[in-house]
């Protein structure tokens, strides 16, 4: 029988922006997934603020979504991005963690269905939510 949680653990700690990031797969199985990025000053999009560019928000929430989507039940192998969708909702606060949760909902064939959500330590008040579509691999 196939570990698809260590499958997918191994997949992100293998990508380089994963590693230059700094995500770290917390969380992983039945189609959920949890990654957390560290604050960093390295990826600092407005030095005069000190918040983290969105782009490195756009990419946890991204291999977040791929991770949930490979430890899906139903989902034969790898995926790739076909479409997300971030709703940015405010500015991560400076100097926090930004954790992102992932749900694969629905899945076909070919396409998996996934969403997200960003947070910082503010729990009920999310960085950015995110709706995507993902496709489904053979093994």
């Amino acid at each position: 029988m196939v570990d698809k949680a260590a499958i997918a653990r191994q997949f992100i700690e293998a990508i380089p922006h994963a590693k230059a990031l700094g995500l770290k797969l917390t969380e992983i199985g039945n189609g959920k997934a949890e990654i957390s990025m560290p604050y960093s000053e390295e990826l600092v999009g407005d030095p005069r603020t000190g918040v983290i560019h969105g782009g490195a928000v756009f990419a946890a929430l991204d291999t977040c979504c791929g991770a949930a989507v490979m430890s899906h039940p139903s989902a034969p192998g790898g995926t790739a991005t076909i479409d997300l969708r971030i709703d940015y909702m405010r500015a991560a606060t400076p100097g926090q963690t930004i954790r992102t949760q992932a749900t694969c909902y629905h899945i076909t064939r070919n396409v998996a269905f996934v969403r997200a959500t960003a947070l910082d330590e503010a729990e009920g008040l999310p960085v950015a939510t995110a709706a995507g579509s993902f496709t489904v691999e053979g093994l």
